[in-house]
Formats: structure tokens, sequence, C-alpha cells
């Protein structure tokens, strides 16, 4: 079987893997689709710590291969979307609703996977760089067949990511202003999340001038290239304090959400500085672990500013990825536009220095 194997160096291709068959609670599925995800290249350069041998790709759907005992959701033939959140689905968290407070749903580290006869780590609880994985059922959520995979793929992570990000963490009002820093998967992914919450002005922000195009077309209303400017000025140049101080007391003007989607302590200091009284900044991007932030406290306690995390959108994955693929349906929600290339599996390599390149919003793998 053919997949994309970190080694402890790089990411190969290699031929030797196999999977083993799910145990009762447990899903096997033929990976049609994958989206290549920062997350993937975080493992890759380091960012990330995680074992080696691993299985990368967490951003995958396909098709229901074979199923467990105990699996009644979903059956063999069956089109899905996989999801990371391998939570356990009993806990008072995800009775509630929140499965992303669920404290088993973090790491779920396993090796479903021999590579030449060898154990091979999954990653994510997902493994979607692989021909077949092996997830929890609960991992699985079933879409209609007439939904493109090459599409589908995508919600698995940067969709529900971005745009669970500004439904379920944040709460984008009509008419609100928001800055978006970043305009890669997550990034466009908040952008046309904002676009349909009714937000008034969406200002994208990105080192490369060549993603305005892109921003303009999922809802961004401005674009800001940080490459020739400070990112927090420009924001307040656009949505100043009143028309003779582009900043006024306490740092009134600017939006009332910003999203940091790079994972930069530099870049979230610009999206926390861009903020308007009682405005709030929602942290997306994930930084090394050892990433530190410092601030003015007064800034916050004394105007009702706000900095929150997100955590995969805080998603609830059999609630919200179908009303995802209804917004998809009836045309509200982009997803095949998101897929600026599609690679088959041996071009790996092409896919990755293309999303280093910034020439893609999702390189998409085929399988």
């Amino acid at each position: 079987m053919k997949g994309i194997v970190f080694t402890g160096k790089q990411a190969e291709v290699v031929n030797g893997l196999e999977v083993r068959d799910p145990g009762p609670t447990e899903v096997r599925v033929k990976i049609v689709n994958a989206g290549l995800c920062h997350s993937d290249v975080s493992v890759i350069n380091g960012t990330i710590p995680w074992p080696a041998p691993s299985v990368l790709g967490h951003e995958g759907a396909g098709i229901v291969d074979a199923i467990g005992s105990e699996v009644g959701s979903v059956k063999p033939g069956d089109h899905v979307v996989l999801t990371t959140l391998a939570n356990c689905g009993l806990c008072e968290h995800c009775s509630a609703g929140k499965p992303t407070w669920c404290r088993k749903s973090l790491g779920n580290m396993s090796q479903p996977f021999t590579l030449d006869g060898e154990p091979a780590w999954n990653f994510a609880a997902t493994s979607v760089f692989a021909e077949k994985t092996v997830v929890r059922e609960i991992q699985c959520v079933k879409i209609e067949d007439d939904v493109p995979l090459s599409s589908a793929c995508l919600i698995g992570c940067g969709v529900v990511t971005g745009v669970g990000a500004v439904f379920n963490r944040a709460n984008v009002q009509r008419g609100q202003n928001v800055a978006v820093f970043g305009v890669g998967g997550i990034g466009l992914n908040v952008i046309q999340a904002c676009r349909i919450a009714g937000a008034s002005r969406i200002i994208a922000l990105d080192m490369i001038a060549a993603k305005e195009p892109l921003a303009l077309q999922f809802g961004a209303t401005d674009f800001v290239d940080v490459s020739q400017t400070d990112g927090a000025a420009a924001v307040r140049e656009l949505l100043p304090y009143s028309s003779k101080h582009v900043t006024g007391p306490m740092g009134a003007g600017g939006v009332d959400w910003s999203f940091e989607c790079v994972g930069h302590p530099k870049v979230l200091e610009g999206a926390m500085s861009c903020l308007d009284w009682g405005g709030n900044c929602v942290i997306i991007g994930v930084p090394p672990p050892t990433a530190e932030l410092s601030t003015l406290i007064g800034q916050f306690t004394h105007v009702d500013r706000g900095l929150m995390g997100s955590r995969y959108g805080s998603i609830r994955p059999h609630k919200d990825i179908p009303i995802l693929v209804d917004l998809y349906r009836r045309g509200q929600l982009m997803l095949d536009e998101l897929v600026s290339a599609t690679y088959p599996i041996e071009d790996f390599d092409k896919a990755l220095a293309d999303l280093h390149d910034g020439k893609l919003a999702r390189g998409v793998l085929a399988f």
C-alpha cells in the first residue's frame, strides 16, 4: 500500500505500508482525496514534535471499506469526511456539545500501520496520506455521494477550523468589521464565514500580494500586503477612530474581530493591536510549543478587549459538517474554489514546493 511517511527527517512516498483491520468501534476507509495542510508541514520541519516513522495527513475524505462489529452509523460504500477529533463521545463535555473540550481528544497516538513489517505511528488520529486508514467511528461523517470528494476532503480540517472559528468560537455579527491575518486555507475559510455571517468590512492581510484576488473572491472587501506596510497600522487607516485621528484613546478605532491564522507571535501582536474597544482576537494559527506572548494588560482590561484560542473551530462534527455540506450545495460555501491544484500521491514533493511558494489555497492529493 502506498503512503507518505515522516521518517524523522523528511516525508517520503513509500510502497511498503499495511494497515490493520478495524476494531469493534472502528472504521477502515479507502482514501480518495486528501488536502495538504501546514500542520503536516509542521511535523516535517519540527514545529510539531512527532515520533517516526508516522503516516502523515489529517484532512481527508473517502469511501468506507470495512467496519467493526459495533459500528452502526456508516456502512461499506458510504462516502465520508474524516475528522481529527477522536473524542470519547461520553464525557460531560461531549454530552454538552463541546467535543473539543474532551480530555481524551488530544494526542490519540497509536500504531495501526506497519512499514516494511515494522510498526508505524498515525498522525492526528487520522493519517489520510495513505490508500487506506483506520479511525474511530466517531471520526466518520457520512456525506451525500454527489459531493466531490476532492472538495469534501478539505472540510475535515481547513474548512471546519476557519468557518468554525467564526460560527462557533467567535460571535461575528452582521455589520461588524473584521481583520484576517493570513490568507491560506484557514484564512480563506475565515473570510468566507465572515461574509456568510454578514460582516461589513473584511480586511485580509498577507505577505504575498498575489493572494489578493483569491481573498477578494472569497469575500474580503480590502487586502493589505504586509510585506510592504505594517498590517495593524493599515487596518487603522482603513477604519480610523475619526476623520482627524487614526488612533483614539486606549487604541480606539480598528476592527471588532481579528483572526490570527498564521501561528506567529509577531502576527498575533498585530492582530491584537488593531482591535477597537470591545474587540476580540481569535488565535487559530499553531506556533511552536514554546512560543510566548507579551502584551499590555491594561489595553484589554480597561476597554473590554478579549483574546481567545480556537481549537479546530470548536467543531461538533456530526452537527456542523452536514450544515457545511448544505451551505456548499446551496452555493453559499465555496469548496471547489479552494482546490488550487490536484496531485497524484507521487507528486507530493511538487505539492509541498507549491505550498511553500504560496501558490495554493489548498493542494489536494489523489489516491
